[in-house]
């Protein structure tokens, strides 16, 4: 298995909808950054890569059973979903267990334990503070309440924050 593969399966997944689709590029991209510039290990940041992939699998079932996509009902239904596709593409059972957990738990901002968790939530926010144009007292606020690694920060300021608020 190789990431891409995991890649071309969520684009098909998600066919039609490229709103969806450039926003799970997005956060592979930056989960991917931020990962290697902190250093992760290999495996974990493969768990993080194929995390950032899949983390918003729920949202159609979540769209479909509870007419949203609150990301309560995300984290409840992406698991089960992710699980079947990263088993149909041959992902071993602990990475898939892994996967599985930070999918259940991407929307959740306490007790964050774990890089791979640490980087996936940094990486989703990235994403979404530009899709929903949060202004940067917002952003600011949330830099210092939930950013942790230097990449994330760099990467938050960068994109976001005037020199008179980073």
């Amino acid at each position: 298995m190789k990431i891409g593969d995991v890649a071309a399966a969520m684009c098909a997944y998600n066919a039609g909808d490229a709103r969806r689709i450039n926003h799970l590029l997005k956060v592979f991209a930056f989960a991917k950054t931020i990962g290697e510039q902190e250093g992760l290990d290999a495996d974990t940041q493969e768990i993080l890569e194929i995390a950032a992939l899949t983390h918003d699998i729920g949202i159609r079932n979540s769209e479909q059973k509870f007419g949203n996509c609150s990301g309560v009902h995300q984290q409840e239904e992406g698991p089960p979903e992710a699980r079947a596709l990263l088993a149909s593409l041959g992902v071993e059972e602990r990475v898939i267990e892994r996967v599985c957990w930070l999918i259940a738990h991407h929307h959740t901002y306490t007790n964050i334990l774990g890089m791979d968790y640490q980087i996936l939530v940094e990486a989703d926010f990235l994403v979404n503070a530009f899709e929903d144009e949060m202004d940067e007292d917002a952003i600011h606020t949330v830099q210092q309440k939930l950013f942790c690694t230097k990449t994330g920060k760099e990467l938050l300021r960068n994109l976001y924050l005037s020199a008179r608020n980073a």
